[in-house]
C-alpha cells in the first residue's frame, strides 16, 4: 500500500462513457487474461511476457502482492480496457529504475484513457521512490511513442529484431526513459502534482 491509495477509484469520461481505474489486485486475474487475449498479439509484444497466459498473470499478481510491481486496472462496466504497471527490480542494480508498461483496448486508444494510466502510474513511481523510468514498444507502435514523448520520455536505445511473433516476423524494440526531475515537472505542468501536497 502506498499513500496514493485513497486516489482510487479514479472515473474518467471517455467516448465509450465512464471508465473505472482502480488498483489490480488478484480478483482482477481474470478479467485481464481476458483483455489480454483479446488483443491483437502485435500489442504485446513490448512486454517481457504473454499476459495472456492466466499462468504469467499469476506471476504478476504474486509480484504485486510481493511490493515489486504496482499496476493499476481501467474497467467498463465489468470489462478490462486498459492496465498499466510499474515493475521493480530492488534486489538489482537497479533499485531505482521502474519499468512503466501499458496497455489500452483498441476501441478505446486516442481517447486519453492511455494518458491518463501513464500520469497516474507516474504518481504511484513518485510515491515509490523511483528515480527513473523506461518504457519499452515496438518501433512501429508511433501514436504510443508520441504519447510518452509528450509526457517527456525520450528515445535512449533501439534493440533490433529484439521480439518476434508467433509466425517468426521479427521486430525492433525502442527504449524510452524519464528521469524523476523532469518527471516532477512534468507531472506539475499536468496539474497532478498537488497529489503529495
Amino acid at each position: 500500500m502506498t499513500t496514493l491509495d485513497a486516489r482510487y477509484p479514479l472515473t474518467m469520461v471517455c467516448g465509450v462513457g465512464q471508465v473505472h481505474i482502480t488498483r489490480m489486485t488478484r480478483s482482477d486475474a481474470p478479467g485481464v487474461s481476458a483483455f489480454a487475449s483479446a488483443l491483437p498479439p502485435h500489442d504485446l509484444l513490448f512486454m517481457r511476457r504473454d499476459i495472456s497466459q492466466p499462468k504469467v498473470v499469476d506471476a504478476w499478481v504474486k509480484e504485486i502482492e510481493a511490493g515489486t510491481i504496482d499496476s493499476l486496472v481501467a474497467r467498463v462496466g465489468a470489462d478490462v480496457v486498459g492496465c498499466s504497471g510499474i515493475v521493480r527490480d530492488p534486489l538489482s542494480f537497479s533499485p531505482h529504475v521502474g519499468e512503466l508498461r501499458v496497455v489500452v483496448s483498441p476501441e478505446l486508444r486516442e481517447q486519453g484513457l492511455g494518458r491518463v494510466l501513464i500520469q497516474e502510474s507516474f504518481l504511484i513511481a513518485l510515491d515509490r521512490g523511483v528515480e527513473k523510468l523506461v518504457a519499452h514498444m515496438t518501433a512501429d507502435q508511433r501514436a504510443a511513442m508520441a504519447v510518452f514523448e509528450d509526457l517527456g520520455f525520450r528515445p535512449e536505445g533501439l534493440l533490433r529484431d529484439h521480439v518476434r511473433t508467433a509466425e517468426g516476423a521479427k521486430h525492433d524494440i525502442v527504449i524510452l526513459s524519464h528521469d524523476v526531475e523532469r518527471l516532477d515537472a512534468h507531472m506539475n505542468a499536468y496539474g497532478l502534482g498537488e497529489a503529495f501536497d
